[in-house]
């Protein structure tokens, strides 16, 4: 992986847990910082550690770091994040390899702590509020649902949900309270609503319309060249160029429709579809923007 702080796209961890050479008491696992602890020196380290560890330490790293801190999921959500932020740096055979592997081991922990969480949580209960029994335990929807109220991540709550479902399906029951739904239904239930609504979300935030009144009163400027590469400066602008870990125009896809169509025409004078720009801004719709000898190369003029 090429490192440097120029290319990290730097995210936000609450607990930053570093030492200096002199302090610190594991230097294969301790995150080594030197000057100031601060969001870009602790990402750019993290992600040396990743570069420069072999595989099979990335297990105790991460469950060394999470023992630094004092919210472990919220650690542990933060760098899932941060990793998936930086997935371009992952791209070498090596790279992509260590890349799973990070995320393979993420999902793991996230499902044991959530399992545990809701083992802890299961005392004095209700027979009320219990929808199934064997020897070693009981399900209960009602229990299971005030640990999914307190976790924020909805792909962590079908995580949990799905894990109790089968947990419950491998089980060998010895009690079930007739008068509740079965455990395994609430759960598949609870997830198609959690999937309904995210789709909804997305649905809903697609469709709201860029801003294509023009509030100021200079005439548009027109563009010369294709549409396709005047999108594309915006892009390499918003999505490959950085400064100091930062794109240089850092807004979402709808300011950048909004800016373009509300600031330019096309060569033809015509008034540009801010449908289709959104459509060129899309990261998946690589074929939409000029090819490499097309493409106006805006790094060489930074």
């Amino acid at each position: 992986m090429n490192i440097t702080l120029l290319n990290i796209i730097n995210t936000s961890f609450e607990e930053m847990i570093a030492f200096s050479i002199s302090k610190t008491k594991n230097i294969d696992f301790d995150i080594i910082i030197e000057n100031e602890i601060n969001k870009e020196n602790y990402c750019l380290e993290l992600l040396h550690k990743f570069n420069k560890m072999p595989l099979w330490h990335f297990s105790d790293f991460i469950d060394y770091q999470m023992s630094l801190v004092s919210n472990h999921c919220k650690w542990l959500h933060e760098l899932e994040v941060f990793i998936h932020s930086n997935e371009t740096l992952f791209t070498s055979k090596t790279g992509i390899l260590k890349y799973n592997k990070i995320f393979q081991l993420i999902e793991q922990i996230q499902i044991n702590l959530q399992s545990s969480s809701v083992k802890e949580t299961k005392t004095n209960i209700p027979k009320k509020h219990i929808n199934a029994e064997n020897e070693d335990r009981y399900f209960s929807f009602y229990e299971l649902k005030k640990q999914l109220d307190k976790t924020p991540c909805d792909k962590q709550k079908i995580i949990l949900l799905t894990k109790e479902r089968h947990d419950y399906k491998q089980s060998n029951i010895e009690f079930i309270n007739l008068k509740i739904p079965l455990f395994d239904k609430q759960c598949s239930k609870e997830i198609e609503q959690i999937y309904e609504l995210l789709k909804l979300k997305t649905e809903l935030e697609e469709s709201k319309p860029a801003n294509i009144n023009n509030p100021n009163p200079f005439n548009k400027m027109r563009f010369n060249g294709n549409l396709n590469q005047l999108v594309d400066i915006f892009y390499q602008l918003n999505r490959e160029l950085f400064v100091d870990g930062k794109s240089y125009i850092d807004g979402n896809t709808n300011d950048l429709v909004a800016l373009i169509v509300n600031s330019f025409v096309d060569k033809d004078g015509k008034e540009i579809s801010p449908l289709t720009v959104k459509t060129i801004l899309k990261p998946s719709k690589e074929e939409k923007r000029p090819n490499t000898h097309k493409r106006i190369d805006i790094e060489k003029f930074l």
